[in-house]
């Protein structure tokens, strides 16, 4: 069968029976009696008629915790999550995006040392999804180990330090996403100018890739072509407020490897 990411964290959990192989954490196998941990899948499951408090409690409660404990904790994640007015609120008048939060508090509140978050900014607003992101900052800062499923190659590039890309149960691309940036040579330019630069730009023949209000992305080959820009904006006293070489970024990098297939 061909492997797509939510495949592998199913596999990865037992929820799919692999064909072979092995999938372990720490030399145990990924299972409630051996290891501690959360899953966020991309199917959001709530029950819509139970007041969230109850329903927090009873997961809680699925996972050993005790009562006393669970009410601690449940509380103190609804305030980090901004969802403490609703816990004694069925979820069906919720929001969506604090029905989701609400389920990422499912897939943290027993501590897990193992957090698995399939598409978790998926339909959030940038408010809410500003504030997952800083739990998951906090989590990852008290040593939570967290593997992450997305598309948004932005929030990757912002939280992981290894990545792996798959296309078609494939893999195209794995490891260190720091190593990975550095084999790549810069290909483009941030400008940030107070006047138009345009004629400059075009002057060097570089291709602008985005332009507006005097912001500008250029293409270019080389570092090279970056300073020697750099130079001739400086010679014509152009007012430069930022000005800044930069590598691919990882959705480049995504493109490159999975685009064109």
């Amino acid at each position: 069968m061909e492997l797509g990411k939510t495949t592998t964290i199913r596999m990865i959990l037992g929820i799919i029976k692999k064909d072979s192989g092995k999938i372990t954490w720490n030399d145990k196998q990924v299972e409630r009696k051996n290891v501690n941990f959360g899953y966020l899948p991309e199917e959001r499951g709530i029950y819509p008629k139970i007041k969230v408090y109850e329903q927090m409690m009873y997961f809680a409660k699925l996972k050993g915790m005790k009562v006393k404990e669970a009410d601690i904790e449940i509380k103190k994640w609804a305030d980090k999550l901004k969802v403490s007015e609703y816990l004694n609120m069925p979820a069906e008048k919720l929001s969506k995006g604090n029905q989701q939060k609400v389920q990422f508090m499912t897939a943290i509140l027993h501590s897990p040392e193992l957090l698995i978050l399939d598409e978790p900014f998926s339909g959030l607003d940038p408010v809410n999804t500003e504030i997952v992101k800083n739990v998951i900052i906090e989590l990852v800062k008290n040593g939570k180990y967290i593997i992450m499923s997305s598309h948004q190659m932005s929030s990757i590039e912002e939280f992981c330090s290894d990545v792996l890309i798959l296309n078609k149960g494939k893999t195209v691309l794995k490891g260190n996403l720091r190593e990975i940036k550095n084999k790549y040579p810069a290909n483009r330019v941030e400008i940030c100018s107070k006047q138009n630069i345009e004629n400059i730009i075009k002057e060097q023949n570089l291709d602008i890739c985005f332009s507006k209000d005097n912001d500008y992305e250029v293409k270019i080959n080389s570092e090279e072509d970056g300073y020697k820009l750099y130079k001739k904006l400086a010679e014509n006293n152009s007012d430069i407020l930022k000005f800044e070489i930069k590598k691919p970024s990882l959705n480049d990098i995504f493109i490159e490897k999975v685009g064109d297939k």
